[in-house]
């Protein structure tokens, strides 16, 4: 699923690339989610949340979006199977998007990306392998430093830096989403976990 979801992406963002950029602003105004829209007609806005996961607006958002993905998804797919993970996946961008719209109820501009169901996969990964060890790479002096962190520390540092950028306000990036896509993987991810099958030995 991990797999099917990054090619769905990609040809997406391929499509994008065809566009003039008139036509691609259009694109993302017609697909992604729009808060302000969203609050005004909830019924009629609702499907945005969904199109909006598979929409990125440079190579840097696809590439760092499908790297995490990539990295942290297929282990949590191992653990709740294939149909689960899309399940939990497409609704941690629900909660991605609601949690956006819940603190920056008056945006305009469009969200789009899939890092809001991704930071559902993260939580997800810290809940269920929190000691696995990740590689970190650290630029010292201009020279890449390699070493290992634990996957509660190295996740859940990088959701400290959302909750502190979201609360200065930083604009341009949906930092409410990663947050609200982070604490729904933490508390969601076991009630999607397969029942636990007893075989003899």
């Amino acid at each position: 699923m991990v797999r099917a979801l990054v090619a769905l992406n990609v040809l997406v963002f391929l499509y994008e690339l065809i566009l003039p950029q008139p036509a691609l602003r259009e694109f993302f105004y017609a697909w992604g989610f729009i808060p302000a829209a969203f609050w005004q007609d909830p019924g009629g806005h609702w499907p945005r949340i969904f199109t909006s996961m598979f929409l990125h607006g440079g190579w840097a958002h696809i590439l760092g979006n499908m790297w995490f993905l990539w990295v942290f998804g297929d282990n949590v797919e191992d653990k709740l199977g294939p149909g689960r993970f899309l399940v939990f996946y497409l609704l941690g961008g629900v909660a991605a998007a609601l949690s956006q719209a819940a603190f920056v109820p008056h945006a305009t501009e469009p969200m789009i990306g899939a890092s809001g169901a991704i930071s559902a996969v993260l939580g997800g990964y810290v809940r269920l392998f929190p000691n696995a060890p990740v590689l970190t790479m650290v630029l010292f002096v201009f020279y890449p430093v390699f070493f290992y962190l634990p996957a509660w520390f190295y996740l859940g540092y990088w959701a400290f830096l959302q909750l502190i950028e979201a609360l200065m306000g930083i604009p341009g990036i949906a930092f409410w989403a990663h947050l609200g896509g982070f604490v729904f993987g933490l508390l969601a991810i076991r009630g999607f976990l397969p029942p636990r099958r007893w075989h003899r030995r």
